[in-house]
């Protein structure tokens, strides 16, 4: 039985960007994210390396790997054990980019705000 529920991040016009990333993956490198968000449910704020790694300011990402392909997906913890996934990209260099963690901050902010007054669904 999860213990958490990951769920992806609406955009105003309902949209899921990570949805929409996903989509976009091989066959393999799909079924391995969807794994380990399946992983990433039964153990949330206990997974730890290789799986998932605390960025900065409460984003965290999502470790996939097949291969020599790599695999992000930044996600934070909002209340009732929801896991928000925010935004996922191919990691092409050693340090996760600013503008990747910015972004996720910036939905982040987003999804709180909405969800504030209301007109998160």
């Amino acid at each position: 039985m999860k213990k958490f529920n990951v769920d992806f991040y609406k955009e105003v016009d309902g949209t899921k960007p990570v949805g929409e990333f996903i989509r976009t993956l091989n066959v393999k490198m799909k079924a391995k994210v969807v794994a380990n968000m399946h992983l990433l449910e039964e153990y949330g704020n206990m997974s730890r390396e290789p799986l998932s790694k605390e960025l900065e300011d409460g984003i965290f990402e999502l470790r996939t790997v097949v291969g020599s392909d790599i695999v992000r997906i930044l996600y934070f913890f909002d209340k009732g054990r929801v896991i928000m996934t925010t935004n996922g990209f191919v990691k092409k260099k050693q340090k996760t980019p600013r503008s990747e963690i910015e972004l996720a901050k910036k939905r982040r902010a987003d999804y709180y705000r909405r969800k504030g007054v209301g007109t998160y669904e």
